[in-house]
């Protein structure tokens, strides 16, 4: 799954979670968290596997569940005892997120869900990356720009592009959470009178 994806996913469901328990939109802060969260794994172990070898495949130790839940309980208790518990859920349900979404275009595709991507370093997948990051990240994507512009899209595509639409759609309903903070900023700024009047 691609990052955009990713983070798509982990709004949507924070921000449906936060409108249905708290009965308010996402804040700032919080759509940010989310959306960071929600990418992190693949920052840190896709370039650890693909440029750097540390990792036999792109799901080492940022993906794992023996590593990820534990950091989402600490992320939960250090968020309560600052009183920042919205953005400390941000970052557990993103970061959480991201795992079973990494399994599930592989069972909708195959019917196979590729449980050792999650279990590092119990099992782990074995895979070459001779083109680097750049190169493996060149050959991926262009799979799937031939696979969004085919004739005929598979139905997990049309899927991807529903989502991507209702969250944008669900992003602006809930006020632009992340973007009018600083456009509210800058804003003010702008529109403040200088020193000599003007």
């Amino acid at each position: 799954m691609w990052p955009w994806e990713h983070a798509v996913i982990g709004y949507l469901a924070f921000s449906v979670g936060v409108h249905l328990l708290a009965r308010r939109s996402p804040t700032g802060p919080e759509a940010i968290v989310v959306v960071f969260a929600s990418v992190l794994p693949d920052l840190i172990d896709k370039p650890l596997a693909w440029e750097f070898g540390v990792f036999a495949s792109g799901y080492g130790v940022a993906h794992s569940v023996f590593f990820a839940v534990p950091l989402a309980a600490l992320a939960v208790a250090i968020g309560t005892a600052r009183e920042r518990f919205g953005e400390a859920a941000a970052f557990a349900v993103g970061y959480l997120l991201h795992l079973p979404a990494d399994l599930a275009p592989a069972y909708v595709s195959r019917g196979h869900v590729p449980f050792e991507r999650v279990l590092w370093p119990l099992q782990s997948g074995e895979t070459d990356y001779p083109g680097g990051f750049s190169g493996t990240f060149a050959e991926y994507f262009a799979g799937y720009v031939a696979e969004l512009t085919s004739s005929d899209p598979s139905g997990f595509v049309v899927l991807t592009w529903v989502l991507i639409a209702g969250c944008a759609a669900l992003w602006v309903y809930d006020g632009l959470p992340g973007l009018r903070e600083p456009a509210a900023y800058l804003y003010a700024v702008v529109r403040r009178p200088s020193s000599d009047g003007r």
